[in-house]
Order: structure tokens, then C-alpha cells, then sequence
């Protein structure tokens, strides 16, 4: 019996020690493994001049980009696609110098359809005239925005949780 009792007590001490080692192992993959980036709100820039570039040589319409971004901001998510039924889609994520969320959304598809694809729930919300171009306003069940129809060339609506005035000064940067 004795022997018994003592690979017992052996059997818990090494079940001890290998969770101790564990546990070590543990804290210092949580400490060595990269989080957010504290600084920048745990935002992530991405650079987006290059796609850009390439996406205006695929286009079939005239793509807008912010040259330069506003003071503060950061390019988060880009993406171009050819899309279906040659509705070509340019996306550029954004977030502003407050910490809210902006997007440059551009499509040859039906003027509606982009603004109801980008704007779930939008109504007009009257007009803003920035640097001569009239932007109509939409707010949206979550995210407002800017919608300008630029005919046969593409419509661009500029969305997000930013507030209008952050959106009328990104509408400002777009070249």
C-alpha cells in the first residue's frame, strides 16, 4: 500500500508541475503575441495609392481617391472589382481623425441601387453644396452619407458613421 500512496502523491506533483509549465507557456504567448495597436485605436492602416492607381487604369468610370487624406485620417480597407454585369465596384475604407468610420463607395450601377447597397434604410436629408458640387444627403438606419450621381460615369456616395461635416471634407480631398 505504501507504494501505492507514493505514485500517487508523485503522480500529482508531476500533474502540478505540467500545468505550472503550461501556465508559463501561456503567459508569455498572451504577452508576446501582437494586439491592437493602442496608439491608433486599434485601427490598421493600409496603403491605397497604388491600388488605386491600378484601379483607375481598369475602370470603366472616372475613381475618386483623397489626395491627400484629411489631417488625422487613415485608409483601412481597399478593394476594386470588375464586378458583374460589368457594374464595376471601387471601395476605400476609412477612419476619420474623431475615430469614426468613412467609405469612398463608387459603382456604374443604377444610382438607387448603389446608394440602397451602401445605405441600408436611407432617405434623403436635403442637400450640401461642397467646393461648388451639390451632394445630396442621406441618413441611413446606421450610417449616413453623401451621394452625388455622376451620370454614365459612375456614382459616388461617401458613407460611413462619420458625421456629414467629416464627410463634406472628405468629398473636399476627392481628386
Amino acid at each position: 500500500m505504501a507504494d501505492s500512496s507514493k505514485r500517487n502523491r508523485q503522480s500529482v506533483r508531476d500533474m502540478v508541475l505540467s500545468m505550472a509549465a503550461v501556465g508559463v507557456v501561456v503567459v508569455v504567448a498572451y504577452f508576446s503575441i501582437p494586439g491592437a495597436d493602442e496608439k491608433n485605436g486599434g485601427v490598421h492602416p493600409v496603403p491605397f495609392q497604388a491600388e488605386l492607381s491600378s484601379a483607375r487604369r481598369a475602370a470603366p468610370y472616372p475613381l475618386l481617391g483623397p489626395q491627400p487624406l484629411p489631417a488625422g485620417w487613415q485608409a483601412t480597407s481597399v478593394t476594386y472589382s470588375p464586378g458583374d454585369k460589368g457594374h464595376a465596384l471601387w471601395h476605400l475604407g476609412l477612419s476619420t481623425a474623431s475615430g469614426q468610420y468613412a467609405a469612398v463607395e463608387q459603382s456604374n450601377d443604377r444610382p438607387a441601387d448603389v446608394v440602397s447597397a451602401n445605405v441600408p434604410g436611407g432617405k434623403p436629408d436635403g442637400t450640401v453644396t461642397v467646393d461648388g458640387q451639390e451632394w445630396q444627403r442621406v441618413q441611413g438606419d446606421r450610417y449616413r452619407a453623401l451621394t452625388r450621381p455622376a451620370g454614365g460615369t459612375g456614382t459616388t456616395v461617401l458613407t460611413g458613421t462619420a458625421s456629414y461635416e467629416e464627410l463634406a471634407e472628405l468629398a473636399r480631398s476627392l481628386k
